[in-house]
């Protein structure tokens, strides 16, 4: 039986409707990230699972409990903001000890459960300091502790990496990922970051205008796109149409084709390849990019312009503008996506 049941889920603002009749089940344990562009609805569907926006219509459900009309603190959920949202005048001790001290819990026990969970977030030696003595990665570990040390039944994460700088965000990250696994918690998570989402999920819910477009694993999001947004958005995907298809593939199809930059390859002379390799093209290099273990070039065939991902063995490689180049491309990563 699923942990969590949504079941046409909806929310409007005035005349405004963010979604309507979302739908979806989560297994307890499993980490799950609404991934999409700003405005797409994902913040203002995770503060109604919360109960910090009141839906209009649907029901949810955890462990069997419809918590549809439940207040914030008889949920059994904690959230972890962007804005880290900590108290200035407490301690960290004080800060994570807040929500215990709400629900009666003695002091020893507090104090037992502040120490271990303060010695699962790293930050021991920090009890006693306020939040404007920490850094940015400190203040949101507080606020992640401060969110589990009430045991929640789901933790909800809202965009709580966005605002710190990429060092700290992959660590950040990794440890959210691994106290998740460790409590074995329910954890939904909301980012726009492609490659966050990818780290860190069992499950990716795509969503865009309100509706989820497309949820599965993080594999399967990013190599088999369902429609032109989805393979758009999970990274730089060449969308070709179906009369380009047939003369750059020799395939005939009914719609555009997506295919990954990593899947068109530089033809090497003197190399075998299979019959799931296209016939050589020859393209001009119009630009490139240079992304650390990876040469990103834009090229032009036929009219055509592709984005084509190679990986950066020595400064040698890098080609210039004008140069050309014959290209081959993988049939077998080929992906047909529908126009919505």
């Amino acid at each position: 039986m699923s942990y969590v049941k949504v079941k046409q889920l909806t929310k409007r603002f005035g005349s405004n409707t963010v979604f309507e009749n979302i739908a979806f089940t989560i297994e307890k344990g499993e980490f799950v990230t609404l991934l999409g562009p700003s405005g797409c609805g994902k913040s203002t569907l995770l503060r109604s699972l919360a109960g910090l926006n009141q839906v209009d219509a649907g029901q949810i459900k955890v462990n069997d409990k419809n918590i549809t009309n439940e207040p914030p603190q008889n949920r059994g959920i904690g959230m972890v903001f962007q804005s880290y949202a900590l108290f200035p005048n407490m301690t960290v001790e004080g800060n994570i000890a807040f929500g215990l001290k709400m629900q009666n819990v003695s002091k020893e026990n507090i104090r037992q459960k502040v120490a271990n969970i303060i010695e699962l977030v790293e930050l021991k030696g920090k009890e006693h300091q306020y939040p404007h003595h920490l850094s940015g990665g400190q203040c949101q570990r507080v606020a992640l502790a401060r969110a589990l040390v009430v045991k929640p039944q789901i933790l909800l994460l809202d965009e709580p990496l966005s605002a710190l700088d990429a060092r700290i965000r992959k660590h950040l990250r990794q440890q959210i990922r691994d106290i998740q696994k460790e409590l074995n918690l329910t954890t939904i998570f909301v980012t726009h970051d492609q490659e966050e989402a990818m780290i860190m999920s069992d499950r990716i819910f795509l969503m865009n205008q309100g509706e989820i477009v497309q949820q599965g694993s993080p594999e399967t999001i990013y190599t088999k796109p369902i429609n032109e947004f989805a393979a758009s958005f999970m990274g730089q995907y060449n969308l070709v149409s179906a009369k380009k298809a047939k003369d750059l593939f020799g395939i005939h199809v009914d719609s555009k084709v997506a295919i990954r930059p990593e899947s068109i390859y530089v033809r090497e002379p003197g190399r075998v390849y299979g019959s799931h390799v296209s016939a050589p093209t020859l393209v001009t290099v119009k630009s490139h990019q240079l992304l650390g273990s990876v040469i990103r070039y834009q090229v032009t065939t036929q009219g055509c312009e592709l984005t084509v991902d190679l990986l950066n063995r020595s400064s040698e490689r890098l080609l210039e503008p004008g140069s050309e180049l014959e290209l081959m491309f993988n049939l077998n990563e080929l992906q047909p996506v529908s126009a919505a």
